[in-house]
């Protein structure tokens, strides 16, 4: 299936997976390719249950001060399950991330925030 998020990008080649990196966009797109037939199907409610358990895993491997090898496996887990959610719902995070912080802060339009410690977008 074609990706509609990011048309362009569903076509990339098996070796874009071992870029030296990614843009938001880019991993997106990976994400769609690999799994978004399975995530479909599952919706955005069952997605969104896999997405928390990551979330919880990572807070978990925080709390126990987890070696940076585990800490990188669980946020890239947690980004992916978001990226999921972002494919199954058709919303591109790149193009969300740019309208909402490219600015700046989204309160105080600075590009280092001078919000009061207990706003936080």
């Amino acid at each position: 299936m074609s990706d509609p998020i990011h048309p362009s990008s569903a076509s990339t080649n098996e070796d874009s997976q071992h870029q030296i990196g990614l843009s938001l966009s880019e991993f997106q797109a990976v994400i769609h390719k690999m799994f978004y037939e399975k995530d479909q199907s599952r919706g955005i409610e069952g997605t969104f249950m896999w997405f928390m358990e990551e979330v919880g895993e990572l807070s978990s491997s925080l709390r126990e001060n987890s070696d940076r090898d585990n800490l990188e496996e669980e946020f890239a887990d947690v980004l992916a399950w978001l990226a999921t959610m972002a494919n199954v719902a058709g919303i591109d995070l790149e193009q969300a991330v740019t309208r909402k912080y490219v600015q700046g802060c989204p309160r105080c339009n600075q590009a280092v925030c001078t919000c009061d410690l207990s706003w936080k977008p």
